[in-house]
């Protein structure tokens, strides 16, 4: 899993690279092209989070570079994703994911719209987030508003991010790595989450209601 992989060996220089080392050795360039990757149906199970926290504690720049690197990215695989599926439709989806999660994801989606873009492009775990972006594709989600709600989610996330870590360095990549070792920063972040929910469903509905105004 790649999230075990980045920052597993960053001490460990012997022998050759690693993919961590490689990596952190390209910096923003590496963050960069993860980042797109980690918008496609290739998951790096929080790999971007990881490496955007691990690269702002170095200081070798400032966080915001990497935060901007890393969004810059995050843009570009999600705009990639969404036109594959708004090309193909729903084979796309079939093709690339679980067909017995595709039905699903778009009930859910289509019940809950900008709301589950917000929350899965803002909260920093795990979760299907490419196969929200497919989702909009697929369905008649205005392209505009997609990259708008992408934008600025992914900002805010990263940005949070970056910074916290070139504050705290390998305190927050930690609670990123091994979350439920950290009960006090999990309820936070529960807290966030349901409070992102909620906003996302509010904008969501204001955005939506546009077009009849």
């Amino acid at each position: 899993m790649m999230l075990n992989l980045l920052l597993q060996n960053q001490r460990r220089r012997r022998g050759g690279r690693t993919l961590t080392s490689t990596l952190m050795h390209l910096g923003a360039v590496g963050l960069f092209f993860l980042a797109i990757l980690d918008s496609s149906p290739l998951p790096t199970f929080g790999g971007l989070d990881i490496l955007t926290a691990a690269l702002a504690a170095s200081h070798r720049n400032p966080w915001y570079e990497y935060a901007a690197t890393a969004t810059a990215g995050s843009i570009v695989g999600a705009y990639l994703t969404f036109r594959l599926a708004r090309k193909a439709g729903s084979a796309y989806l079939d093709k690339k994911f679980k067909k017995g999660n595709v039905s699903r994801f778009l009930k859910l989606f289509k019940k809950w719209g900008t709301g589950t873009l917000v929350a899965s492009t803002a909260i920093p775990l795990p979760t299907p987030t490419s196969m929200f972006f497919a989702a909009a594709g697929a369905s008649d989600y205005s392209l505009p508003k997609f990259l708008l709600v992408v934008i600025l989610c992914r900002a805010a996330r990263y940005s949070a991010i970056a910074f916290v870590a070139s504050q705290y360095g390998r305190g927050l990549i930690r609670v990123l790595r091994h979350p439920l070792q950290h009960w006090g920063w999990l309820l936070i972040f529960v807290v966030l989450v349901a409070s992102l929910i909620g906003g996302g469903v509010l904008i969501g509905r204001r955005l939506e209601a546009e077009p009849a105004s």
